[in-house]
């Protein structure tokens, strides 16, 4: 078969040449939700405020005990921490004059699981 003839076959047949189909992409819905939530831990500060909080015990830390670790201003630690409060990914829990902040549990799981979804 000339390569003429090859490609001739598939004319007019999505069938031949094109691959099927094997899963939902992602919608417009779907996709602004999850571009909010890559936003919201695609900053360095809010990584690492994610990591420090992970490996204090129970997963839970005072801000008091966020701060130096960053280098930063209290408000701008705090500023961070409210982020990721409101976005599901930590915790706050009032005690006294401090604040303290925990770790949903599962909620990271679900973000890797919708990542692993879209790809």
């Amino acid at each position: 078969m000339t390569t003429s003839e090859l490609f001739a076959v598939g004319e007019g047949d999505p069938a031949v040449c094109c691959q099927p189909v094997r899963r939902e992409a992602l919608d417009e819905a779907g996709a602004d939700a999850l571009a909010r939530a890559l936003k919201v831990i695609a900053d360095p500060a809010r990584l690492r405020l994610i990591s420090l909080v992970a490996a204090h015990d129970d997963a839970e830390a005072c801000v008091c005990d966020l701060t130096e670790p960053l280098n930063l201003s209290q408000p701008t630690v705090s500023h961070h921490l409210r982020i990721l409060v409101e976005a599901g990914i930590l915790t706050r829990d009032k005690r006294g004059t401090w604040a303290y902040y925990r770790l949903v549990p599962g909620a990271l799981d679900s973000l890797a699981k919708a990542l692993l979804a879209v790809f």
